[in-house]
């Protein structure tokens, strides 16, 4: 769906970085975590359409790491609202640009990341 916004021109915000992987099956919580950790103001995971999984289960596998991760951002004071996942085919272009945009509006809703605040104050 990235691949199709892109050659399809549309804008999406340009502050998103995509790490593409064979299946969101291979996306574990910690990678979720450690984007966080690393800076990010927020981790997108867009999968398959469910029941559609190139891997069978991968995407489903990919649902669950992702709400796993949002209960330890909850616990740990982060907010959960920072991890979300999406499920699309790769013709849906035009919806992940809207999703993208959509993320990247309640990320700035929230503000910066509390990690990256707390590193700059420890510096």
């Amino acid at each position: 769906a990235a691949d199709l916004a892109g050659s399809m021109r549309l804008n999406y915000p340009t502050n998103i970085k995509i790490v593409r992987v064979p299946c969101t099956g291979k996306v574990d919580v910690i990678h979720i975590l450690r984007a966080l950790e690393k800076g990010a103001d927020g981790a997108c995971v867009i999968g398959c359409l469910e029941g559609e999984c190139h891997y069978n289960t991968g995407n489903l596998m990919a649902k669950r790491r992702v709400q796993q991760a949002r209960e330890i951002l909850d616990t740990i004071g982060i907010g959960a609202e920072r991890a979300k996942m999406y499920n699309l085919s790769s013709s849906e272009g035009p919806l992940f640009a809207k999703y993208a945009s959509e993320f990247t509006e309640e990320i700035k809703a929230l503000g910066p990341n509390p990690l990256k605040l707390a590193k700059k104050k420890a510096a």
